[in-house]
């Protein structure tokens, strides 16, 4: 079985070789044992980079398969190695039977994966997504985005693909699931490029997760399955305690099981489930804006003088700051090179978000910078997240006036009037407002405190001129479906919420697991 040897330090300017090299004098073997190598995953080290003698480091894992089953089992207790366990999804598929077809409400990655993971084990679902194609949503958003009217199902929210297609497409996570290798080994297979597999932070970019998305699509109506889009899920019958059809705008749908992929923006999907005697909870989530800083300012902050260096990626970064009673302030969805981006999905409100290209060659950086918020300051009743969140975006609306987002410098939000040192890139634009309007007086005083916090730890964020564009609301789901072992929905025997709308992911990869594990659950039930 294969070994990993882990972290090996190596100069910035190294080739592979030179890693593999480094990785059999760390373990002490020569080449004449290695029948193939490659690296594994590859991360930077700029901790030390003031520190001429080091600098910044890559620090590589290298994957090796030696001559001597005997010498790989020795070497794999070494600090440094592990065996690399190749991931075989090998589903435990029922015989029994059940009538109708699985049914998979949205078409994000949780339902995506879900739905590809079932067609190629000979089931054959029918996907259900409420907007357009993704060839449509570029198509509307960009309308949108030039100051014309929103599409309320086709958007940045709702669409073949889910929000992710419209972000910086990032797959890191922190879930240690095998599973993750597997989605991104899927995500090649459909168009990703193979790098995704081997840097510690891949992203896809907007650009390639449309093609991917289509992709995909096209591949699960090849093995027989069907994705209907602008078909929303409108209703669900019960038999007892399980669930016969669903209802659609186009009619009844008889089903064996429905997974329920929805996003966190699907709130007229949760009041109908709530209405079906579904359990809901409200969970904790975040609210705050989007900074922009320059990208040379944050490479600056990261690389020092390193920066502009052409062996570097575009700097990215994360920062969190918790006070002892608990509230956080955190940075989250970083792009580099990227654009803050207007997603809203309902009419009469203001929502923004982050997108990047996979080059990442935009001028600015930014990141959501958010708050942390629980029941007990919005209400412990179902829908009370929702509320708040919807509450925020509509009163960023009125303060506006229009489809413009309110923005303002840092050193104004902070009480320091200072001029913008950065160009908004939000489309259809921005208007100065002050943002202490917008939230309550405990978000924007836990966001100042981030904000003078993350200045210690890196000097783009002392730029005073940075831009501010709120409101960023849609950073998770504010609703928890609770599931048993099982992945059932309490009090169901065929309803699996899973994905970032149910409350069981954070992110592209999380939800995709989700979704693979969601397939498995209807596979060990009956048969395709």
């Amino acid at each position: 079985m294969p070994i990993i040897v882990m972290n090996i330090k190596t100069p910035l300017d190294v080739g592979e070789a030179e890693i593999v090299s480094a990785s059999l004098r760390e373990i002490g073997i020569g080449k004449r044992h290695v029948l193939s190598a490659s690296i594994y995953k590859t991360s930077l080290d700029a901790r030390r980079r003031e520190r001429a003698r080091e600098g910044i480091r890559l620090v590589s894992s290298v994957l090796l398969s030696l001559d001597s089953e005997k010498l790989e089992r020795e070497l794999s207790k070494k600090q440094n190695v592990k065996y690399f366990e190749e991931l075989e999804l090998a589903p435990t598929i029922s015989d029994k039977k059940s009538d109708g077809r699985v049914v998979i409400a949205g078409f994000g990655p949780a339902g995506m994966f879900a739905a590809l993971i079932l067609s190629e084990y000979g089931y054959k679902p029918i996907v259900l997504e409420r907007g357009g194609s993704v060839d449509e949503r570029v198509e509307k958003i960009s309308q949108y985005w030039s100051g014309g009217e929103l599409d309320e199902s086709t958007n940045v929210q709702f669409g073949e693909g889910g929000a992710g297609t419209f972000s910086d497409g990032k797959l890191t996570t922190r879930i240690n699931d095998p599973l993750c290798r597997y989605v991104l080994e899927k995500f090649v297979a459909f168009g990703a490029p193979e790098s995704i597999l081997r840097i510690a932070k891949p992203h896809l970019g907007t650009d390639n997760l449309r093609d991917i998305v289509r992709n995909i699509r096209e591949r699960i109506i090849e093995n027989g399955g069907e994705v209907r889009l602008h078909s929303e899920l409108a209703g669900i019958t019960f038999d007892g305690e399980r669930i016969t059809k669903v209802s659609t705008p186009s009619g009844e749908i008889e089903a064996s099981a429905l997974i329920l992929a929805i996003g966190h923006s699907a709130r007229d999907t949760f009041e109908m489930l709530l209405q079906n005697g579904i359990k809901l909870e409200p969970k904790p989530f975040s609210v705050g804006a989007r900074i922009e800083h320059t990208q040379d300012s944050v490479d600056r902050s990261l690389y020092g003088d390193y920066a502009g260096n052409p062996l570097l990626p575009k700097g990215e970064y994360q920062l969190s700051h918790r006070r002892p009673d608990g509230r956080a302030c955190y940075t989250f969805c970083m792009c580099p090179g990227g654009m803050v981006v207007a997603s809203a999905s309902e009419k009469g409100t203001i929502v923004t978000n982050g997108m990047s290209m996979y080059s990442r060659d935009g001028e600015n950086a930014n990141a959501a910078i958010v708050v942390s918020v629980n029941p007990s300051d919005f209400g412990h009743d179902a829908l009370d997240g929702i509320a708040f969140a919807s509450d925020i975006e509509k009163k960023a609306y009125l303060l506006s006036g229009d489809s413009r987002a309110p923005a303002m410098t840092v050193g104004d939000f902070l009480g320091t009037p200072t001029n913008r040192s950065v160009t908004p890139s939000y489309k259809p634009g921005v208007v100065d407002r002050d943002l202490n309007q917008l939230f309550p007086p405990f978000v924007s005083d836990m966001m100042k405190e981030g904000l003078t916090k993350f200045a210690t730890e890196m000097a783009c964020f002392g730029d005073m001129g940075a831009v501010l564009t709120a409101p960023e609301t849609r950073t998770s789901s504010p609703i928890r479906i609770p599931r048993d072992e099982n992945m059932r929905a309490v009090g169901t025997e065929n309803l699996i919420p899973c994905g970032e709308g149910p409350g069981y992911a954070g992110g592209i990869m999380s939800a995709a697991v989700d979704g693979i594990r969601a397939a498995l659950e209807v596979m060990k039930s009956f048969a395709p």
